[in-house]
């Protein structure tokens, strides 16, 4: 109940405080430098001239009152221009102090104010710094690189597949039509054939899983490059490459360190024809992409280096 009162009470006292402010009329003032009329000091000062009647003095219509008078003790104010640009203020308009005691009234505005701010802009790149950056690191597509992942996206695709959907996609499965190739190869690599489903080797569905992201990254290089013209196109497709010659190596490996024990019961000749010709493109291929796409961001970043050098000894000199 005395929360209620309170606040009625406060709000009427707010609203008719607010009142008498809107209706009061304020004088205003400037600041005039010359002779004042009615001073006893001789030489030029400065003096308040109001527009309206003087605060605390009864109104006088039809003409401007004069405030405080020029002080004797005191010495001419100093001059305009004489003031350093740092700290010239000019004050054009002054309210008067407000005659009635609680207002918050300003007693002078200021017309301008002059903040030192550190340089924040030194600790970033300039303009010129990221245009060379943009501009070394425009993209640059090679035919090699493009070719070799459209190429691959669908054999990729096409592979997993083979493997996730294992028996089914195996000879004797009902989708095996889809992969009628994979009749040959499962007798020739047994990752792809009977005997490592039934053991539940986890290799191919891992190798495969990573194939799939792989093949994700060669879709987003063909985009950035040739659709969207953004920088980042050779690192995505550097990044590819490398997983997939990394994956491909330690597919070579596992078969070394186990000593042939997927595709050691082939012949010569087609251990070389439908094993190492095949897995060899992949190898090569991915080598030959690190390498170009490398030398690419490499002198990219170079270029952006001795631009970020050039405009760093200029700020010195």
């Amino acid at each position: 109940m005395f929360g209620a009162v309170f606040s009625a009470s406060y709000s009427d006292k707010f609203e008719m405080h607010q009142l008498q402010e809107a209706t009061r009329e304020r004088p205003t003032a400037h600041w005039r430098r010359g002779y004042q009329q009615g001073s006893a000091t001789a030489g030029m000062c400065y003096y308040l001239e109001y527009d309206g009647p003087i605060p605390g003095s009864p109104p006088t219509p039809g003409t401007s009152a004069q405030g405080s008078s020029c002080s004797s003790r005191s010495s001419p104010a100093p001059r305009h221009d004489d003031l350093q640009p740092e700290r010239r203020e000019h004050i054009e308009r002054v309210p008067a102090q407000p005659t009635t005691a609680g207002s918050h009234a300003l007693s002078g505005y200021v017309r301008r104010l002059r903040v030192a701010l550190p340089h924040f802009s030194s600790l970033l790149p300039s303009r010129r710094t990221r245009t060379a950056t943009r501009t070394a690191m425009a993209v640059r597509t090679h035919l090699l690189v493009s070719l070799w992942f459209a190429l691959t996206i669908p054999v990729i695709f096409w592979d997993a597949t083979y493997l996730f959907l294992r028996p089914r996609s195996m000879v004797g499965g009902d989708l095996h039509h889809f992969w009628k190739p994979y009749a040959l190869y499962q007798e020739v690599d047994y990752i792809y054939g009977v005997k490592a489903y039934e053991e539940g080797d986890g290799f191919p569905n891992a190798q495969s899983l990573l194939n799939i992201v792989e093949n994700l990254m060669n879709i987003a290089y063909l985009y950035l490059a040739h659709v969207k013209g953004s920088s980042i196109a050779p690192l995505v497709g550097f990044a590819s490459a490398v997983m997939t010659l990394s994956k491909t190596i330690l597919y070579w490996l596992q078969e070394y360190y186990c000593n042939g024990c997927s595709v050691g019961h082939n012949s010569l000749q087609d251990l070389i024809v439908l094993w190492v010709i095949p897995n060899g493109l992949w190898l090569l291929v991915p080598s030959i992409i690190i390498w170009r796409l490398g030398k690419d961001i490499s002198g990219a970043l170079r270029l952006a280096d001795r631009a970020a050098k050039k405009e760093l000894s200029g700020k010195k000199q």
